[in-house]
């Protein structure tokens, strides 16, 4: 039996059916028009194109929720395009198209253990851990007093990303990051 939703239960994640494919919302916001009803603004991200859309739905619009199979995988290595996991149940190796990992490449460094995302036997994407630890490659040199940049800098990050980073943060140390978010939280313990 198909677990419905309706606009009221929207969060950022949430996967359901609409237009006979399957979307995930990136964003959502209720917003109240001055004397018609409210609507809800969303972007939404299609699951197996990668395709975004934004569109508004009325409140109490009712949807089929879709929910995911769960597989505890590690990342492997990135194959032309695409991204090689081992299955940690069978050891089988399992592609992935970027257009399903949609912003999780952002985060993926070898061996990382993930949870793969299937859905009527199709794998739909993946799930991140809620923080990871990378490795800053490049970011400008600070210099003693340097207060007025306002406490932040660019850095980017072994996997190609950038993130603002305290200016004491140098090239070669690793920090960690909200996959969330994209935001740096600390600096990493032991590395």
């Amino acid at each position: 039996m198909a677990q419905v939703v309706d606009t009221t239960d929207f969060y950022v994640g949430l996967k359901f059916r609409w237009q006979e494919a399957i979307w995930e919302i990136v964003e959502f916001d209720h917003h109240k028009m001055g004397r018609g009803g409210a609507v809800v603004r969303t972007k939404l991200r299609n699951v197996e194109t990668g395709s975004a859309v934004e569109n508004s739905f009325k409140p109490g619009e009712k949807f089929e929720r879709v929910i995911y199979d769960e597989k505890p995988a590690q990342f492997s290595y990135k194959d032309g395009n695409d991204y090689v996991f081992m299955d940690l149940a069978t050891y089988d190796q399992l592609t992935v198209t970027p257009e399903a990992l949609g912003d999780a490449t952002k985060y993926l460094v070898d061996e990382m253990e993930i949870k793969i995302e299937v859905f009527e036997g199709k794998i739909m994407g993946i799930e991140l851990p809620k923080s990871v630890v990378l490795k800053v490659t490049d970011t400008p040199p600070s210099f003693k007093g340097d207060t007025v940049s306002g406490g932040g800098k660019p850095a980017v990050l072994e996997t190609g990303i950038t993130v603002t980073v305290p200016v004491f943060v140098e090239p070669g140390e690793h920090v960690v990051v909200d996959t969330r978010t994209g935001l740096y939280l600390e600096r990493a313990k032991n590395k």
